[in-house]
């Protein structure tokens, strides 16, 4: 394939972009954290907790169990408290 100096020109600056894409995706790749679930629960209970959440909204029902989960918490001994 032949090119004059306009296309050679964009040609470069395009690999130039896909190389500094690549650089960014890999930093972000390197920096990725490991999720852990916090809490596991039985599938009854977490099929529960999806039809609570279509009946009742997402931000209602996270709220609910956050509050439940806070109170077993204060149960708890945990050092430095």
């Amino acid at each position: 394939m032949k090119a004059g100096q306009d296309e050679s020109k964009i040609f470069s600056d395009a690999i130039d972009r896909i190389n500094q894409g690549m650089e960014d995706i890999i930093n972000l790749y390197n920096e990725l954290e490991e999720d852990r679930e916090l809490i596991n629960f039985d599938d009854d209970i977490a099929a529960r907790i999806v039809k609570a959440k279509e009946k009742y909204g997402s931000e209602f029902v996270d709220q609910k169990i956050n509050n439940v989960v806070k109170e077993i918490i204060e149960w708890l001994p945990l050092d430095g408290e």
